[in-house]
């Protein structure tokens, strides 16, 4: 296995991804399983190879990742921001690809939390004038 290696870390909702880019060709794992195996999702599974997709380092990188948190398409973008801030990191070029793209800027929304004398956050309760 390699030594060197990018690490970043990606968020996305309350999802969190340690992201391990490494330069040489290799098997890449989410939280020890392949990545096949831990994202069974199609549209997910291209989410997450998005920033490699763009770079044209699909071929000649690989990475491993410790995610957590949130749910399946949280922990995907989660992925994704990681792999783009490291690639962003190893290479000015590919800088400019990945910001244009949009996957540079963490999405900070997050569930509003339940407010007291509600049902949920912004829903109130039913009214009647009679």
């Amino acid at each position: 296995m390699a030594s060197t290696y990018t690490y970043t870390i990606g968020r996305r909702k309350t999802a969190s991804a340690q992201v391990r880019l490494f330069e040489w060709k290799g098997e890449t794992t989410v939280n020890g399983r392949k990545i096949g195996e831990y994202i069974t999702r199609s549209d997910l599974f291209d989410v997450a190879y998005t920033p490699l997709k763009l770079c044209k380092a699909k071929d000649s990188t690989y990475f491993e990742v410790k995610v957590s948190g949130s749910g399946e398409s949280a922990q995907a973008g989660a992925i994704a921001h990681g792999l783009s801030r490291a690639l962003a990191e190893k290479d000015e070029g590919f800088k400019k690809i990945l910001k244009a793209a949009g996957l540079l800027t963490r999405d900070a929304r997050k569930v509003e939390r339940k407010k007291p004398g509600r049902h949920k956050a912004r829903k109130g309760m039913q009214w009647s004038k009679r």
